[in-house]
C-alpha cells in the first residue's frame, strides 16, 4: 500500500521536474523547484515510515525549513536583484 504512495510521489516528482524545465517564466521555475522540495520531503517521510525509522522525519522537517528559506531568498533575489535590499533604506520620493 505504502509502496504505491511512494510510487505516486515519484511520478508527481517527475511531472514537476518536467514543469521546471518547461516553465516559460522564472517564477514558474521557482514554483516548480519549491514543489520538488515539498515532494522530496513527502518522499523522505514515506520512506522513513516504510522502513520504520522515525528519525527520517527529523531530516524531512529540516529539509522543509531549508526549502522554505531558499525559496524566499531566490524570490527576493529575482525581485530586487540583491539579497541585501532594504526598503527602509530607500529615500522617499
Amino acid at each position: 500500500m505504502f509502496g504505491v504512495v511512494a510510487g505516486a510521489v515519484v511520478v508527481a516528482l517527475m511531472l514537476v521536474v518536467f514543469r521546471a524545465v518547461q516553465g516559460p517564466t522564472v517564477f514558474d521555475r521557482v514554483l516548480a523547484c519549491n514543489s520538488i522540495g515539498t515532494l522530496a520531503v513527502v518522499l523522505v517521510a514515506v520512506i522513513g515510515f516504510l522502513t520504520g525509522r522515525p528519525e527520517w522525519l527529523d531530516i524531512a522537517l529540516t529539509y522543509a525549513l531549508l526549502n522554505l528559506i531558499s525559496t524566499l531568498a531566490v524570490l527576493k533575489f529575482f525581485r530586487h536583484g540583491s539579497l541585501a535590499h532594504d526598503d527602509a533604506a530607500e529615500p522617499a520620493p
